[in-house]
């Protein structure tokens, strides 16, 4: 159910067409909730007709010019239910620590380098979370917006820094 909330964000933030959706998806909304292509221009499409969006009127009629979303007042409302609804934790799902659990049953065989490979992806996420930090979160800046997006922003900072230090422990702990 989170899909559709997390476009009627966006929409909110700024009218969009699916692809604008899709490039911010990958910029912003994308680092914690990720979606294709595919998925958002369906989403829209059934926004569309429950009456959450409308597409906007083309400034000039034109054959194959994209559509941009607007949020109606339908969305908002049920983006604000959505919102302010009560939801547990969702339980973790990582294929790693699967694989992990498995290669305790088969061997550890290749493990290792896979271990490496998501310490170095961790890091570079890190390091791309705290260079947005840097960029987009200077001192002084703190209206109650502000602090929810950055609140959001040191979720995934604090996660990848929980994944470096893990793995860094479990590498050690294998003896790499």
């Amino acid at each position: 159910m989170s899909l559709p909330h997390a476009i009627l964000t966006a929409l909110l933030e700024k009218p969009s067409s699916g692809l604008e959706l899709t490039r911010r998806f990958d910029r912003s909304i994308g680092y914690f909730w990720s979606a294709t292509h595919q998925q958002i221009y369906r989403e829209l499409g059934k926004l569309e007709r429950d009456g959450l969006i409308r597409a906007l009127p083309a400034q000039v009629p034109a054959r194959g010019q994209k559509k941009e979303y607007e949020v109606l007042p339908d969305g908002r409302a049920e983006l604000a239910r959505w919102t302010a609804a009560p939801q547990d934790p969702k339980p973790m799902r990582d294929p790693l620590l699967l694989r992990l659990r498995s290669a305790a049953v088969i061997g550890t065989a290749g493990v290792d380098a896979e271990l490496h490979r998501h310490l170095d992806l961790h890091r570079r996420q890190l390091a791309t979370y705290e260079e947005i930090d840097r960029r987009d979160f200077p001192p002084g800046k703190d209206s109650e917006a502000d602090r929810l997006q950055h609140a959001v922003l040191r979720a995934g900072i604090d996660l990848e820094k929980f994944w470096v230090r893990w793995l860094e422990r479990t590498l050690s702990d294998l003896g790499e």
